[in-house]
């Protein structure tokens, strides 16, 4: 199950996963997904805290970029909701 994060203003919503537990190491997946003009979407989603890319389809390296420095400065956020089972939002 993924939880919604947050929507950047190009519409690219990023969620994540609940903790994974392999092994005594805890884990996140944290996915991205934009509609594309051609029609679908545009979807990535990276593993933390490796930071290791599982899926790319559409997204550039610019975007992928973009996204593990948004990555660094929100792992230790991401891990937290992703502890409690994400946002509580009234």
């Amino acid at each position: 199950m993924f939880y919604q994060y947050v929507e950047l203003a190009d519409k690219t919503i990023i969620a994540h996963s609940e903790i994974k537990n392999n092994n005594g190491n805890k884990s996140v997946e944290v996915q991205f997904e934009r509609p594309r003009s051609e029609g679908g979407f545009c979807s990535a989603r990276c593993e933390l805290p490796s930071y290791k890319w599982i899926f790319n389809e559409y997204f550039t390296d610019d975007d992928l970029h973009f996204f593990e420095q948004f990555l660094e400065h929100n792992a230790h956020t991401l891990f937290k909701y992703a502890e409690c089972g994400g946002i509580k939002i009234a």
